[in-house]
């Protein structure tokens, strides 16, 4: 890798570089099989309504998990929020695996996110604590890598699981190698400790504010799925008014009015995570329901995606000291958009299928040319003694946004089919997260326009990418 050094890693640093990497793994093939096999389980356990709950409760959970696990990994050491986060996602995939109804299922992916959102911070203690520095930049490299090959057999496996066998196999097949991946990597996470008082106060969130964020934006989505003149304004109102509150005290002050500098990275992540994830959601629901293709062919869509979205990375650390963070970020987001818009010309029956693949593939390597920019500027912003808790914050706004971006397409595509026009509420649907995207690209003129560097381009996403 450019500009690094590489030492050879210690007995203990394999064992636990075997165990994040697992887990990491794992979290993935999960995260696309669910993209995958959502038609199925909507097919079978009926619930439109709810099919954007599916990944919108996730995010909106792992928001809690996320902030627990900042401050209990500085509290007590990494490995303790790790085992209940470990318990939380096994009974999630146990509960959605089994689910008789759609809202049993959402209730399991609920639950599940509590668990996912333990690992990111988790898994960057680890490495800021497990690892010497000369090792960092090779696992991070590692854990961006670790969604290829999932990628590449997670639709296929789970689509044939979904046409051939059963949907649940997503969920069920998950838990064992959990299992597994935790009795690898906890003993090594027991070896580091919690740190002193003063710094695990500056890496700590409140965690009642996350939980009041959580509730509000649940608010702000029931009311959306509502879909009632009359009905809706309430919880829109009562859950943006509590969601807003809550982030004024989790995210560094002006991040909601897009103040020049780090308040606006954290906002264009956010905006970026949106728009990528409203859309990444249904792009398989688009070619089933719409185009009438399998789930297997549907998750064909997901695979060139993560292959696409690792590639752009990759051509960022190539590329780190020939283009700025700011034009990664603006080619990156514009490129999201792009690939939105395409998505839009496959509600039309004369657009072959295959275009699907390919726009998507182009949304997918600008999120890979526009992540790790955003994060890297957000670390490098952070004022001294408070890197924990912008981290915190930026890892917040990203699951926040791609939970709004989920569930007010789910609500828009859930309202079409009821009233007859799924293709028109896609097209809506998809038209407003492009916008979003364009929003990231224009936000990318307030931030700093500097160089990367090469050593630290390894940030992977604390969203379903985690």
């Amino acid at each position: 890798m450019t500009g690094t050094t590489t030492a050879p890693l210690r007995g203990h640093e394999r064992i636990l570089t075997i165990g994040l990497v697992t887990l990491i793994t794992l979290a993935a093939f999960e995260a696309i099989a669910t993209a995958t096999v959502m038609p199925a389980a909507r097919e079978d356990l009926g619930g439109t309504a709810l099919y954007g709950w599916a990944f919108s409760a996730f995010l909106l959970t792992s928001l809690v998990g996320i902030v627990y696990a900042g401050a209990a990994a500085d509290r007590h050491g990494p490995a303790r929020p790790l085992i209940l986060g470990l318990i939380a996602f096994g009974v999630g995939l146990l509960v959605a695996g089994l689910a008789p109804s759609m809202p049993v299922l959402v209730l399991g992916r609920a639950i599940q996110g509590i668990g996912a959102g333990v690992v990111p911070p988790v898994a960057y203690v680890a490495v800021g604590r497990g690892f010497d520095e000369a090792a960092r930049p090779r696992i991070f490299a590692l854990f961006a890598t670790a969604w290829v090959v999932p990628g590449l057999l997670g639709p296929a496996l789970a689509g044939a699981a979904a046409d051939y066998l059963t949907w649940r196999l997503a969920f069920l097949a998950v838990v064992p190698p959990v299992v597994i991946a935790g009795a690898i990597v906890l003993p090594a996470l027991s070896r580091l400790g919690p740190v002193p008082a003063t710094t695990a106060r500056a890496n700590s969130a409140p965690l009642r504010w996350a939980v009041v964020l959580a509730l509000g934006a649940g608010l702000m989505l029931a009311g959306v799925s509502l879909r009632s003149p009359l009905l809706s304004p309430v919880p829109i109102v009562l859950g943006l008014a509590t969601g807003v509150a809550a982030l004024h005290r989790l995210l560094p002050a002006g991040t909601l009015t897009a103040r020049r500098g780090l308040p606006s990275a954290i906002l264009g992540l956010g905006a970026l995570n949106m728009a990528f994830f409203g859309i990444d959601a249904f792009a398989p629901f688009l070619l089933t329901e719409v185009r009438g293709q399998s789930a297997i062919v549907a998750g064909l869509i997901v695979s060139t995606a993560a292959v696409t979205w690792t590639a752009g990375t990759w051509f960022v650390e190539r590329n780190a000291t020939r283009w700025s963070r700011q034009a990664f970020i603006r080619t990156g987001t514009f490129l999201v958009a792009v690939g939105a818009v395409g998505l839009i010309a496959l509600t039309n029956d004369a657009v072959p299928v295959p275009v699907a693949f390919a726009v998507w593939a182009i949304a997918a390597l600008g999120i890979g040319l526009a992540y790790p920019n955003f994060s890297l500027i957000t670390l490098a912003s952070a004022p001294a003694g408070e890197v924990g808790a912008v981290t915190a914050g930026s890892k917040l706004a990203e699951s926040l946004a791609g939970a709004l971006g989920t569930g007010i397409v789910g609500s828009i595509v859930a309202a079409g089919e009821a009233g007859g026009w799924t293709a028109g509420a896609f097209a809506i649907g998809f038209t407003l997260m492009a916008s979003v995207a364009l929003g990231a690209t224009a936000l990318s003129t307030r931030l700093p326009g500097h160089r990367a560097a090469a050593s630290a381009l390894w940030i992977v996403p604390a969203t379903e990418h985690a």
